[in-house]
């Protein structure tokens, strides 16, 4: 039996229904069209699924779409200014902080959390707060260059 719930994603609702036992990840990219968030592992090991929930960074395959009901929900797609890129998306860029891709919504929002948290976070706790995510391709080197470069852009936006 299918529950009606209103998932509130990037400052929008979505109305959807889905069964009690779908999780986030799923109601995301196939009730709200948002395929952003990748789907890794599923058992919550790789972040590829990470998205920040009431300020948080949360995996989305943990957790069922009917407890996100009345949280706010960012995905990689709410960071972008309209056309422009966040600090941190332009940062990966320049910095070859991708190669495949596919792990880096969640790297995106696992550094957005921390920045907006710490932007002065240390360069130990950085790296290991990243090393919670998982890539096979990059070696993490230029993604934590990629996350100081937008910290100290962001920082000087201030």
């Amino acid at each position: 039996m299918k529950q009606d719930l209103t998932l509130h994603v990037n400052g929008r609702g979505y109305d959807i229904s889905v069964e009690p036992r779908k999780t986030l990840a799923d109601a995301l990219r196939d009730d709200c069209g948002l395929t952003g968030t990748h789907l890794g592992c599923e058992h919550g090991v790789c972040g590829a699924c990470t998205i920040i929930a009431d300020g948080e960074p949360l995996r989305a395959c943990l957790m069922f779409a009917v407890q996100a009901e009345g949280m706010q929900v960012r995905t990689v797609e709410g960071l972008a200014k309209g056309n422009e890129w966040s600090p941190l998306q332009k940062a990966f860029v320049e910095h070859h902080g991708l190669q495949c891709g596919y792990c880096t919504p969640g790297f995106l929002m696992l550094a957005t959390s921390a920045l907006e948290e710490n932007p002065q976070i240390g360069d130990d706790e950085l790296r290991d707060l990243l090393s919670s995510n998982l890539c096979r391709c990059t070696g993490y080197e230029n993604i934590v260059k990629a996350v100081r470069a937008a910290a100290a852009e962001m920082e000087a936006a201030r």
